[in-house]
C-alpha cells in the first residue's frame, strides 16, 4: 500500500521520489557533529550549503539525543534553535523541520518559520499532538524504547519490528483522531536497538512500508554501522550510503542524512540504473 502525496513547506512528498533530511544539529554534545554548528552563523552557513547540495528540508536540532545524552530544558533547546530557524528563514524558503520532544519548542519554532516536527519521543506527549493540530503540520512519528539516557541498556523485543510497527501505527491513529493527517513514520534506527534489531529493522523495513504512511531512516554514522565495519564515526559513509540505498529500495520515502551531496548523487546513480524516475 502507498501513500497520498502531500506537500512539507514547498517540498512534495510522494512516492517514487525520496526526499532527502540534511541534519543541522545546533548541540554541543551531538555524537558526530557537536559543536560544529552551534552558534548561528555557523548554522545558517551549513544550513545554505546543505540546500545548494540538494537536501530538500533542513531538520534542526537542539537537543541531543545520542545514548546517554542527558536531558536539557525546553528554554535551553529554544535558544538555541530558533535564532537558527529565524536565520535560515530569512534567506531560505527551504522546508525547515524541528527536532524536538518538547512542545513549547515545536510551537516556537513553527511560529518563527519551521514547516514540520520531528519528535523523536513518537508525540507521546498529549500536548505536543495538540500544538501539531492546532498548526495542521506535517510531523515524524519516531519509535524509542526508554530515553536517550537509558535506550541503550540492554534494549529487549520479543519482536522488534513487531513492536515498533505496532508503536507507529498506534501513533499515527491517534494523531489523525486529533486532526493530523499528514504523517510520517520512523522506525528509530539506533534508539534503544542493538545491532541485530537494527539490522531487522532494515531487512523487514517493507512491514513497516505497509502500513501505508511514508517511512522515513536516519542511519547516518550510527554506532551499528561501526559495530559491522570497525569504522569511526567520521568514516561510516560507506555504510550508511550502503543502509540508506537499501532502505530506498524496500520503500522508504525520506533520508535523515549528514552527508547531503554524497545522498543526492547516490539517489541519481540510483534513478538512472532504475530508470524508476527516482531524484
Amino acid at each position: 500500500m502507498g501513500f497520498k502525496p502531500f506537500k512539507i513547506g514547498r517540498a512534495i512528498l510522494k512516492p517514487g521520489r525520496p526526499l532527502i533530511v540534511g541534519i543541522l544539529n545546533v548541540t554541543p554534545d551531538s555524537f558526530s557533529d557537536g559543536g560544529r554548528f552551534n552558534n548561528t552563523k555557523k548554522a545558517l552557513d551549513h544550513a545554505l550549503k546543505m540546500s545548494d547540495e540538494g537536501a530538500d528540508i533542513i531538520d534542526v536540532g537542539g537537543e541531543s539525543s545520542r545514548p546517554g545524552a542527558k536531558a536539557i530544558s525546553q528554554d535551553a533547546e529554544m535558544a538555541r534553535v530558533i535564532p537558527a530557524i529565524d536565520a535560515i528563514r530569512k534567506k531560505s524558503s527551504i522546508p525547515i523541520s524541528i527536532d524536538t520532544r518538547h512542545p513549547q519548542t515545536a510551537r516556537a519554532a513553527l511560529e518563527a518559520g519551521a514547516d514540520m516536527i520531528n519528535d523523536i519521543t513518537g508525540f507521546t506527549n498529549p500536548e505536543m499532538a495538540e500544538v501539531a493540530a492546532k498548526y495542521k503540520t506535517p510531523v515524524v512519528v519516531m519509535h524509542m524504547k526508554g530515553s536517550p539516557a537509558t535506550m541503550q541498556k540492554k534494549p529487549r523485543y520479543s519482536d522488534v519490528v513487531g513492536e515498533v510497527s505496532g508503536f507507529l501505527s498506534r501513533q499515527a491513529g491517534l494523531l489523525r483522531k486529533n486532526g493530523t493527517e499528514r504523517i510520517i513514520l520512523d522506525p528509530g534506527v539506533g534508539f534503544g536497538k542493538t545491532v541485530a534489531h537494527n539490522l531487522e529493522l532494515f531487512n523487514r523495513l517493507d512491514e513497516i512500508v505497509r502500513l501505508g504512511y511514508p517511512v522515513m531512516i536516519g542511519a547516518s554514522r550510527k554506532s551499528f554501522i561501526g559495530a559491522l565495519t570497525g569504522a569511526p564515526v567520521g568514516d561510516r559513509l560507506a555504510g550508511t550510503l550502503t543502509a540508506h540505498i537499501i532502505s530506498i529500495l524496500k520503500g522508504a520515502a525520506l533520508l535523515r542524512v549528514h552527508d547531503v551531496a554524497e545522498h543526492r548523487g547516490a539517489l541519481d546513480v540510483l534513478a538512472g540504473i532504475s530508470g524508476s524516475g527516482i531524484k
